[in-house]
């Protein structure tokens, strides 16, 4: 009987120690997410010969998410290259938005955007509205959303003052993840001068991104920027960049 209730009790202590161990690691909390999470990117080139070529880019994202019910964005990018020692690339922006989330697919958002761009000969231009944008598809693998809203904005070029203007703008955003490790993302925006209809910038950029590491990644991106009514006619009205950058996240 002594033998009995001895080894009884070792499998109840047993069994005992199982289930608070399960319980405790029930009651563990989880880590909460981060409320700032980014990315810093940058990509060189070089080439000689026939042509010496330079180039460079640096890019810079920063989302801060409370989860409640604003979420602010800011991204910024800075191009330059040159041809034989001649600049043919000297383009910096930075967007400021912060977007108020009303529903699971609708948002109300206001922003700021600045863009330098040495040959359409804007020496700066400043945009500010806001407006409202719908969720169209949101899931973990997909998202695609669209927005529209008015604002104003205030353009410099060379030996020129100031002009200024109201705004309507429209712009979608889409990303697509292809596999664990690649994801497609691409976006369009256009600004219209409200005084002229006719002058009017257009972003649009295409890019895929590969994983290499948990916090590494190399992205690929095609970007294109039109201006319909560049200061003068010797400027074209439209530019384009391949961009190849290593990313990483934080």
């Amino acid at each position: 009987m002594f033998f009995t209730i001895r080894n009884a009790s070792t499998l109840l202590g047993l069994a005992g120690c199982v289930l608070f161990s399960g319980f405790a690691a029930a009651q563990t909390p989880q880590a909460p997410a981060p409320i700032y999470t980014g990315t810093l990117g940058g990509g060189f080139a070089l080439t000689s010969g026939n042509t010496d070529t330079k180039n460079f880019n640096l890019a810079f994202a920063l989302v801060r998410d409370p989860k409640t019910r604003d979420v602010l964005k800011v991204d910024a990018s800075y191009l330059r290259g040159s041809q034989n020692d001649v600049l043919s690339l000297d383009r910096s922006s930075v967007r400021v938005r912060n977007e108020h989330i009303v529903s699971n697919r609708l948002f109300l958002y206001g922003e700021m955007d600045y863009l330098r761009d040495e040959f359409k000969d804007i020496r700066y231009l400043l945009a500010p509205g806001g407006g409202l944008g719908y969720n169209m598809i949101k899931t973990d693998t997909a998202s695609f959303s669209i927005s529209g809203g008015a604002g104003g904005v205030w353009e410099k070029n060379s030996g020129l003052s100031v002009k200024s203007s109201g705004s309507v703008s429209v712009g979608e955003s889409l990303s697509r993840k292809l596999s664990s490790t690649a994801t497609i993302t691409q976006s369009v925006g256009t600004l219209w001068k409200t005084n002229d209809f006719g002058d009017s910038l257009t972003n649009f950029a295409i890019g895929l991104t590969s994983s290499l590491t948990s916090r590494l990644e190399l992205k690929v991106e095609f970007l294109d920027s039109y201006k319909n009514k560049p200061p003068n006619a010797a400027i074209k009205k439209n530019d384009t960049a391949f961009v190849t950058a290593f990313v990483v996240k934080f």
